[in-house]
């Protein structure tokens, strides 16, 4: 993994319950994805079914970017990592799906949303493992106070 540029370690965002937005492409098209994930092992996790349409792109083009976005205007945070890699479709790894779904509904199975985890999680057939080749971390969450001040 070659890091183009980083503000502020990765994990500091990657970690948190937030959005990845997927790229990828589709006959020479590019298309985007909203996508909950996980980061382990220097690599982002996604997960699908076997019929969702960025499972199957991937698999035809395995090329993709990855943006997540830290962002809080009322406390003038503004944190982006960039991710450009391959994408391998494999099979689920139950353990790491509980920490995917864990990472956003909490630790404790007891506590998440049985209709949540019976139609959006218990589907679910397919990971996604990216290899990130680059990585881009930047910190511009001085857009409020500007740079003197941050």
């Amino acid at each position: 993994m070659k890091t183009i540029q980083k503000d502020f370690e990765i994990e500091d965002v990657l970690h948190k319950p937030l959005m990845a937005h997927l790229a990828s492409v589709f006959e020479g098209a590019p298309r985007g994805s909203p996508l909950w994930f996980l980061y382990e092992d220097q690599k982002v996790w996604l997960f699908g079914i076997d019929t969702d349409s960025f499972i199957k792109r991937l698999q035809k083009d395995p090329a993709c970017a990855l943006t997540v976005v830290d962002f809080d205007v009322d406390g003038g945070v503004l944190r982006h990592v960039g991710i450009r890699g391959k994408a391998a479709v494999t099979s689920l790894d139950s353990a790491r799906l509980k920490r995917f779904v864990g990472k956003y509904l909490g630790r404790d199975e007891n506590e998440w949303n049985q209709w949540f985890v019976e139609n959006i999680v218990d589907p679910l057939n397919q990971m996604v493992q990216v290899d990130p080749e680059t990585v881009v971390a930047k910190d511009v969450s001085f857009f409020k106070t500007g740079p003197e001040l941050a």
